[in-house]
């Protein structure tokens, strides 16, 4: 009788131990459900719930707030990606726009990553504090407008690559990769010139201001 037991409980216990090993299984497998991956044209990358891509249109849950849902045009979409595997939604079709084959637009989107992740633009910024600080010392009316000329000139000059700030050196042996990272590099240039340059701006109408107040002489 007591062998008989001893069997039931090691049997009970066979059967809770395995139990829990699918219960845990399973869990896993069901909090995972449902993520997908939306990378978009311009690089951002999105882990969301996908519900429905049909008409041109791509419903997910929103990250920030599963109550709510975002909808993204099929146009701005490269690929989804989940447990399954890959729908690429880019279509190379130069009637539309889109120049790049599927593997070119890899490697453009992998450029303006690498750009967003590591290229800083740290020298526009401080360039333009500049212009807007000498411009707003003169206190005159068209001030503002050295500033923004720099921003917009600021994306002109060619964008030096650092090789630091790639992820795969061959990238560098593709076109697509570059202009990617040359895209989003001159939008960061344009966007510290402009923070520099409002920055600066401010500090130099302030700083006129307070020489004025004192009876001190400006900048002429």
């Amino acid at each position: 009788m007591v062998i008989f037991e001893k069997i039931y409980v090691m049997t009970g216990f066979r059967a809770f131990f395995i139990a829990s090993i699918f219960s845990l299984f399973a869990f896993k497998c069901f909090s995972q459900e449902g993520k997908d991956t939306v990378l978009l044209l311009n690089g951002e990358v999105i882990i969301c719930s996908v519900i429905d891509t049909t008409n041109g249109l791509t419903s997910v849950k929103n990250p920030r707030n599963p109550n709510k849902n975002i909808v993204i045009e099929n146009d701005r979409i490269f690929a989804i990606r989940n447990g399954s595997g890959e729908n690429v939604m880019y279509v190379y079709d130069t009637v539309i726009g889109n120049e790049f084959t599927v593997d070119e637009m890899r490697y453009f989107i992998k450029g303006e990553q690498d750009a967003d992740k590591s290229f800083k633009a740290n020298g526009c910024l401080a360039i333009g504090a500049a212009v807007g600080v000498l411009s707003g010392l003169t206190g005159s009316f068209l001030c503002p407008i050295p500033p923004f000329a720099f921003t917009a000139l600021s994306g002109l000059p060619k964008v030096r690559i650092k090789h630091e700030t790639v992820s795969n050196m061959d990238n560098l042996n593709h076109p697509p990769y570059i202009m990617g990272y040359e895209r989003v590099a001159r939008k960061k240039r344009k966007l510290k010139s402009l923070i520099g340059g409002g920055i600066g701006l401010v500090a130099g109408l302030g700083t006129f201001a307070i020489l004025k107040s004192t009876g001190n002489e400006i900048i002429k």
